[in-house]
């Protein structure tokens, strides 16, 4: 099967949906199916030999963080070429609401289009604004996908209708054995992975805890991973702890699987506006003690607590006092790690491809995916 999937966001700053589409992409070539990604990107950008640029993005505010978008003349013209030229039997479209590529991909083409829906929130003015806008790609698409019960409740709410429940992947295996980084495999870590000015992924509740608990615990060091301004992360740490917090700024995939492997209680202290967790994900493919925040995506993924520890979201104190009891107690966090080992298991790409796949199926026509010449 020839499939052209559309990512909405830049390709090169890491985010969530990004790594969903390069796992996708990869795990359905492996399958034999013939695959092309077009995304925001300079035309000098590092890409993968099935990833089309389609012209540079621009910071927009987006869903309470800034997303890097393409929207314009020379990315609508680029992405109807690559329509045009591709010949694909079905469209795959991530995150159609966002004022970009996908949006541009149904408008310029007609024929077998599934959507796949990301983001969860509970009211958007921008979206309630946009939507009539919206509507006339939105209904192109003959299939759709929410990776998440939020995600299909965001979906029903903002646009009518319905979605086919796949959840994110992950690449298991990727994850499961690495060495850990050079000076971290001593005395007790907390990680953290994650954009570390964006205020929803948690961090300053993080850094609150673990002032709480330093002075207690003099061989507890913290491990932050992700992109970010260092300074206004130190400056959130008391003086005489911050020799005991390692900043490693954009990590490439091998340290990222390492910094997992690093850590003896990983922590994901999100605030909210998440529909999946696919940081818990990879945290779990690697045998992580979690600890993350009561939301309920992430309460889903950790099985209510079976695969994962959870503590107050928001709250500081809670996050100490859970950390705390995980780091006392190595016999839990080794029951933690083998029951996250095997709950991951039912998001692994072999088994979520395969899923995707029968969607593309379903909608799949003789015809397969042209350019819409409508104005």
């Amino acid at each position: 099967m020839r499939v052209g999937i559309v990512c909405p966001y830049t390709w090169d700053v890491p985010g969530g949906v990004q790594a969903h589409i390069r796992d996708l992409a990869e795990a359905l070539i492996a399958d034999g199916h013939q695959v092309e990604v077009i995304a925001p990107a300079a035309d000098d950008a590092p890409l993968p030999f099935y990833v089309t640029p389609a012209g540079r993005a621009v910071p927009v505010p987006y869903n309470g963080s800034v997303a890097r978008l393409a929207f314009g003349f020379l990315s609508a013209n680029r992405v109807r070429r690559w329509i045009r030229e591709g010949r694909f039997d079905v469209l795959h479209v991530h995150e159609p609401f966002v004022p970009s590529l996908g949006v541009l991909a149904c408008w310029a083409a007609k024929g077998p289009i599934v959507a796949t829906f990301h983001a969860s929130y509970q009211r958007s003015r921008a979206l309630s604004v946009s939507a009539p806008v919206l509507q006339s790609a939105v209904e192109k698409i003959t299939g759709r996908i929410a990776v998440s019960d939020a995600a299909r409740k965001t979906l029903v709410e903002h646009m009518g209708g319905d979605a086919v429940l796949i959840p994110n992947g992950v690449t298991v295996g990727r994850y499961a054995e690495a060495e850990p980084l050079p000076g971290w495999d001593e005395g007790e870590v907390i990680g953290f992975l994650g954009r570390m000015d964006e205020p929803r992924k948690g961090l300053p509740v993080l850094l609150e805890a673990f002032a709480l608990l330093a002075p207690e615990r003099p061989e507890l060091r913290l491990l932050i991973a992700g992109p970010g301004d260092a300074d206004e992360v130190m400056e959130k740490v008391p003086a005489q702890f911050r020799d005991r917090v390692g900043l490693l700024g954009m990590v490439s995939e091998e340290d990222k699987v390492r910094a997992y492997h690093s850590v003896d209680v990983f922590c994901a202290p999100n605030l909210g506006g998440e529909s999946f967790g696919i940081v818990l994900t990879e945290a779990m493919s690697a045998g992580a003690a979690i600890l993350a925040s009561d939301i309920p995506a992430f309460r889903r993924v950790l099985d209510d607590g079976q695969a994962g520890a959870l503590f107050e979201t928001g709250e500081a104190a809670s996050l100490a006092r859970e950390a705390a009891a995980l780091l006392d107690d190595p016999a839990r966090r080794a029951k933690l790690s083998d029951e996250a080992r095997t709950a991951v298991w039912k998001y692994d790409w072999s088994t979520v491809a395969r899923d995707v796949v029968r969607v593309y199926e379903t909608v799949a026509s003789t015809g397969g995916v042209e350019e819409d010449d409508r104005p």
